[in-house]
């Protein structure tokens, strides 16, 4: 599991706190850096992680003015248009007070300072802040400076979302944006003095590469206000800090509520690990091995080789589709990694991935799995180096031209470059031919 999928699932068992954004980073400091955001689970990583004590080491550090951190976030004045309208304001103070009340929580403060409330296309929403008052007796990396919430708009008026805790640890990444009305169709960003880009909806280029549009965020009064599509089953939009990048993306609040729209009962997605003949010799034993199961792919690989087909900023759950790998070798000496990527209820798409010797894989070519055909995948290698295809429980046989039929093995195949026909013969006896271009 990701940071972000742990983040997410800590909001959504803690339900009116959370504990530190990034817990799982620490976890992991030291460690290289993997693709992200492929899979949303619920496992016992996340039972051991929801019981952490939410305060236990966010103290004030010793010897800080907290109150010069702290002055921007819990003194600055109310912003929002809104911020003159004192029976909102008080509605939006006696709401945190009955979170608190009903959660039994003691250590926030119950008066918290408005930062900013204003009118939304879904209601009047606000965002409040609340100042630590424990007393600084030990120091402890990531100080708990304060609490945070948005406020969002229902029927009974205005209601707190998950309280998040404020530290001074600069990793920590709380809810900046959240989802507001009953269509998940309404984005409230709050301005934090930091540039950032939105983008509306995830498209794919024709090979499956991940394809979007980014536009500036314009800031008035403390905040965005954006109507976006409705963010019913999955998450389309994504929003990150510029610079664009994975590490510069944007936690949105209510991003876990779509994906865990099912009360989180995902069932498991099936690996499938298939070996081609020949695969041992290129890459120094079996491919499959443990050596590659915490990324799913070689472990030089690196991010970067998956860069086009990763949407950085966007957030998903992995696909019910099957993950499939498979390891094989060219015809030249090379090591073969063909992978699939699925996002939510999209299409997956399959990359090939090159490398010759000790040399990190490289994409050389993608496409779209059709799940639906008799031959899900086909991909046409470069350099005439053959054509990957891959049928899971079918038998598999090819030929060239009008030539002799020749066995393929069973599940994936790495045909010849001329190979003209596949047939393929599933588990129940049924043969189909295609045609390869």
């Amino acid at each position: 599991m990701s940071d972000d999928d742990v983040r997410e699932v800590l909001h959504r068992a803690t339900s009116h706190l959370s504990g530190r954004p990034d817990l799982l980073e620490d976890v992991r400091r030291g460690g290289r850096r993997r693709v992200r955001r492929f899979r949303v689970t619920l496992t016992a990583v996340c039972a051991a992680m929801v019981v952490v004590p939410l305060g236990g080491v966010l103290t004030v550090p010793v010897g800080r003015d907290t109150a010069g951190v702290a002055s921007p976030m819990f003194d600055a004045p109310t912003k929002g248009d809104l911020a003159g309208d004192d029976a909102y304001l008080r509605q939006v103070r006696t709401a945190w007070q009955r979170q608190l009340e009903r959660s039994g929580e003691t250590q926030v403060p119950s008066d918290p300072h408005v930062v900013w409330a204003g009118r939304t296309p879904a209601g009047p929403a606000a965002y409040v802040a609340a100042a630590s008052t424990t007393d600084p007796n030990e120091g402890a990396e990531g100080e708990r400076i304060g609490w945070v919430a948005f406020v969002e708009p229902t029927a009974d008026g205005p209601q707190v979302r998950t309280i998040e805790s404020l530290t001074d640890d600069p990793r920590q990444r709380n809810a900046q944006a959240a989802f507001l009305g009953a269509e998940r169709d309404v984005l409230l960003i709050l301005d934090t003095g930091q540039p950032m880009e939105f983008s509306p909806e995830l498209r794919y280029t024709s090979d499956g590469k991940v394809s979007r549009t980014y536009q500036p965020v314009t800031f008035e009064d403390g905040a965005a206000i954006l109507r976006i599509p409705p963010q019913r089953t999955k998450v389309t939009v994504a929003l990150s800090v510029t610079p664009l990048s994975d590490v510069n993306m944007v936690h949105i609040l209510g991003a876990a509520d779509v994906l865990f729209s099912d009360d989180g009962a995902r069932r498991d997605v099936q690996r499938i690990k298939r070996t081609l003949p020949g695969a041992e010799q290129v890459w120094g034993g079996d491919p499959s091995d443990n050596r590659y199961d915490q990324s799913g792919y070689e472990i030089d690989a690196g991010a970067e080789a998956l860069a086009a087909w990763i949407d950085v900023a966007g957030f998903h759950a992995q696909g019910d589709g099957p993950e499939l790998f498979v390891y094989g070798a060219t015809a030249d000496g090379r090591r073969l990694l063909v992978r699939t990527i699925q996002y939510d209820s999209d299409p997956a798409r399959v990359i090939a991935l090159l490398a010759r010797g000790n040399a990190h894989l490289q994409a050389v070519a993608s496409a779209f799995v059709d799940g639906e055909a008799p031959l899900p995948i086909r991909l046409r290698l470069p350099d005439d180096q053959g054509i990957l295809v891959a049928a899971e429980g079918s038998a598999l046989s090819y030929r060239s031209g009008a030539g002799q039929w020749q066995d393929a093995g069973r599940n994936a195949a790495l045909l010849p470059s001329t190979a003209t026909e596949v047939r393929v013969t599933a588990t129940g006896g049924a043969v189909s031919t295609v045609f390869l271009q």
